[in-house]
């Protein structure tokens, strides 16, 4: 069969999403290497992309955002930055400390649900723009609908449709 006309395994799209996910941190780590600004994370699961986020930009202040802490043990966000609860609560409540200075923001709160990602992929869209700095870099699991930003190609090693990236002008 046509790889283009198969389904894809779950295996295989939770692969090609983390090689995404790699690939455009890779790839934003450059290019918030020398802008100011903090780091937002939605969706903690188990902490492996904080865990990255945190090696990477071990300076940045990385504010995460989940419903419980399920991150293994040597993945755990500092207390002051970990904000648990309902996103679309807590987001907005927090949303005082770092308005207008996110730099960096991912949004890893997808599930294979069709009808939950809708609703997901709305609630970032409706919450990040604000916290956003000025050329401000959004990545997503999720196709998100942000009016204003620019819809930035995938670095090399994405795969088209398994990460996001959009960028809020200067």
């Amino acid at each position: 069969m046509h790889e283009a006309m198969r389904t894809l395994s779950r295996l295989e799209k939770t692969l090609f999403r983390l090689q995404a996910q790699h690939a455009c941190m890779d790839w934003l780590f450059e290019q918030i290497r020398n802008r100011p600004g903090v780091v937002a994370e939605l969706g903690l699961g188990h902490g492996r992309t904080f865990d990255h986020l945190k090696r990477h930009l071990p300076e940045r202040e990385i504010y995460v955002f989940d419903f419980a802490n399920d991150a293994y043990a040597d993945c755990q966000p500092d207390p002051d930055f970990l904000i648990l609860g309902d996103i679309a609560e807590t987001f907005p409540a927090a949303l005082a400390r770092f308005a207008g200075r996110v730099a960096l923001a991912n949004s890893d709160i997808g599930s294979f649900d069709r009808e939950r990602n809708v609703a997901s992929a709305a609630l970032a869209s409706r919450l990040l723009p604000e916290a956003m700095a000025p050329g401000g870099f959004i990545m997503s699991d999720l196709p998100l609908t942000l009016p204003g930003f620019i819809t930035l190609p995938l670095p090399p090693g994405a795969r088209e449709g398994r990460y996001y990236l959009y960028q809020r002008p200067l």
